[in-house]
């Protein structure tokens, strides 16, 4: 498989300038449902640097009902993976966030202030793919109020918001920013997605690019997307700030 995806890298010697800072990923190993165990994280982190990738900001999911993780849990299981990159003279910068699942658990790390955050104090959320939030504009605002800027997790992914653009107009108008998925853009998750996708695109709305990526296999869809002309489009009608993180 290693193989395989660096062969597939290697065939396209030029290089995108456009994104070099990853903010969504699951590297921190055995906690969740991305990377199964170190030596998978190290090689995934491996085929990232040779895409060109210069920091990768990794979110752990924060899930009471699947993946009860803590700041501290979490903050260990990065400091780990950071001690292997060095030992392996692995030069790429390593940060952790988090993946916060919109919940009354959220709420209550809220309130506590236990929350993991990246660059000017950006919080990563998701939502629930089967059910819209009942009150989600009212939990957008106790995150605000709170002092973190809110980033929605691949909106693109949310079935029901599909047919229901006014809420994606309202939460940007909140303030809300969007990390959209670069393989959605390829039909990676669906046909219906990659077309949400793409209106989102149109419309101005993201604000982040995210690669989402849980294993290897993800990589090598992303790298096409990586190298494709999708990335001109994004970045032609969108003000992307991933970069502004380096």
């Amino acid at each position: 498989m290693l193989s395989k995806i660096s062969n597939l890298f290697n065939t396209n010697k030029s290089k995108t300038d456009y994104y070099h800072v990853d903010i969504h990923s699951h590297l921190v190993p055995a906690i969740d449902d991305g990377s199964k165990s170190m030596q998978e994280s190290i090689d995934i982190i491996k085929e990232f640097k040779k895409l060109g990738f210069k920091k990768l900001i990794t979110t752990p999911h924060i899930m009471q009902h699947r993946f009860p993780n803590t700041s501290k849990i979490i903050l260990s299981g990065v400091t780990e993976v950071q001690n292997e990159l060095v030992k392996q003279g692995i030069d790429i910068q390593l940060e952790v966030a988090c993946e916060y699942y919109l919940d009354e658990h959220f709420m209550q790390l809220l309130e506590k202030r236990d929350i993991l955050t990246f660059g000017d104090n950006y919080l990563l959320f998701e939502l629930s793919y089967a059910m819209k939030p009942a009150n989600l504009l009212a939990l957008i605002y106790e995150i605000e109020v709170a002092g973190y800027q809110p980033i929605l997790a691949h909106p693109e992914r949310y079935l029901y918001l599909h047919d229901n653009f006014t809420l994606y107009e309202q939460l940007k108008e909140r303030g809300v920013l969007f990390q959209v998925n670069l393989n959605s853009f390829s039909g990676y998750y669906s046909k219906a997605v990659q077309k949400t996708a793409m209106k989102i695109l149109e419309n101005g709305w993201i604000d982040f690019i995210g690669s989402d990526t849980h294993k290897l296999s993800h990589l090598e869809h992303f790298s096409k997307n990586y190298k494709g002309k999708i990335i001109e489009k994004i970045f032609e009608k969108n003000s992307i700030r991933n970069n502004q993180l380096l």
